[in-house]
């Protein structure tokens, strides 16, 4: 067995079930969870019919490139959304098909590692536990960056020592991140560029989160649109991740993409073919639907701008929280061990939220995630004004 798998750390919503064993709730009170990053808003029925005409491809083996209309309609997406150009990203060689952006960011990392020359991987602290797994069992050692209040919750990079940067083979970018929100700025990410040049590291920048924001006139900045600007139209040593679940609601279509490098992306799309994770055509037609409309996904954004509206006015000085740049996630301090707060929560008010310190790690002592908690707020808005009433009531009474 590999020893690497030793490594691994229980998932966060494993350590949750732990925590909450042997806690009964509240009886009377259904449950709302805030804890899981699953939308439940309606996925669309043009999307649902798309999937259904299509049902005849079960019997056709797909091919891990992916059929030429998928990866066109990806093109044409992200070169209107990101502003490259009309021929700014090249569907035959920059843009490859994945299901989902959570097996993308770990295969990724396994095919561009090289295990022979000491290497680190850099990833934000709070942060997607894939990034981890993916360097650890690329035979990598992780480098966490905290992000914190005090820089916009966006890893200082600054701070960063030379012989780390001299080390680094893979940094992971997370805009919006995931749980902050917080947003990556275009000035960040060309310093950033600028040092994967310097150092000779690849940059995977998880934009998971970029449609879901609150100002239709100021979108989120993506990695390949910032390479565009300083004129780097091969997005050399870049490579963004996208996906559908967060966009269009539809987590179980496991439909996304990666784009960029075409060096790197041929590479990846070799080892993908060994690797056996074609998305199935079925999939792809139903993908090329939702990629090309972009009236459901304002909708999307619409009821969750009302939702943080209603959240936000109701927790107003009872919970030390802010609206986010952009995602569906909350990240408020707590005024008890994050813990203890989660699980008394669940007792009194049968609330679900997860522990920040879950999704974080112990650095030169100091736990980024410690005493904050992740809301996702992706139930319906009915609902997600319930929970905050719940938590409201907790606090003064607990």
């Amino acid at each position: 067995m590999n020893p690497d798998l030793q490594k691994l750390h229980s998932y966060p919503f494993e350590k949750l079930a732990t925590l909450f064993k042997g806690a009964a709730h509240s009886a009377g009170l259904s449950h709302i969870a805030l804890s899981i990053g699953e939308p439940k808003h309606p996925s669309p029925e043009f999307v649902k019919q798309s999937l259904i005409d299509a049902v005849d491809k079960l019997a056709v083996y797909p091919t891990t490139k992916g059929i030429p209309e998928f990866r066109a309609v990806i093109s044409r997406w992200a070169c209107t959304r990101f502003q490259l150009g009309d021929q700014g990203l090249c569907p035959e060689t920059q843009v490859l098909p994945v299901n989902g952006t959570r097996e993308a960011l770990f295969a990724f990392a396994q095919a561009m590692i090289d295990r022979s020359r000491d290497p680190l991987v850099i990833s934000p602290n709070p942060f997607y536990q894939i990034y981890e797994g993916a360097a650890l069992l690329a035979g990598a050692q992780p480098y966490f960056l905290p992000c914190l209040e005090s820089n916009a919750m966006i890893p200082d990079y600054d701070a960063v020592p030379a012989d780390v940067w001299r080390r680094c083979q893979l940094l992971f970018v997370c805009s919006p991140g995931n749980p902050t929100g917080a947003v990556t700025d275009e000035a960040t990410l060309k310093q950033l560029i600028e040092l994967a040049d310097e150092h000779d590291f690849i940059i995977a920048s998880d934009e998971c989160y970029s449609e879901l924001y609150f100002d239709e006139s100021n979108p989120p900045t993506g990695l390949l649109q910032v390479c565009k600007n300083l004129g780097r139209d091969d997005f050399s040593r870049c490579v963004v991740f996208h996906s559908l679940s967060k966009r269009s609601n539809l987590p179980g279509l496991r439909s996304g993409f990666v784009a960029g490098d075409a060096a790197l992306l041929s590479g990846f799309l070799k080892y993908r073919t060994y690797h056996g994770c074609a998305m199935p055509v079925q999939h792809q037609l139903a993908s090329v639907a939702a990629w090309s409309d972009e009236d459901h996904v304002r909708e999307n954004r619409r009821l969750y701008q009302q939702k943080f509206s209603g959240v936000l006015t109701i927790l107003d000085g009872h919970l030390n929280l802010s609206l986010p740049d952009a995602g569906f996630y909350l990240w408020p301090q707590t005024p008890t061990p994050d813990t203890d707060f989660a699980r008394n929560l669940f007792q009194q008010q049968h609330v679900t939220v997860l522990p920040g310190s879950y999704l974080s790690r112990t650095v030169n002592g100091v736990n980024p995630g410690a005493n904050r908690v992740r809301m996702a707020l992706v139930a319906p808005v009915a609902q997600c004004l319930e929970a905050a009433e719940r938590i409201k009531h907790f606090i003064h009474h607990h």
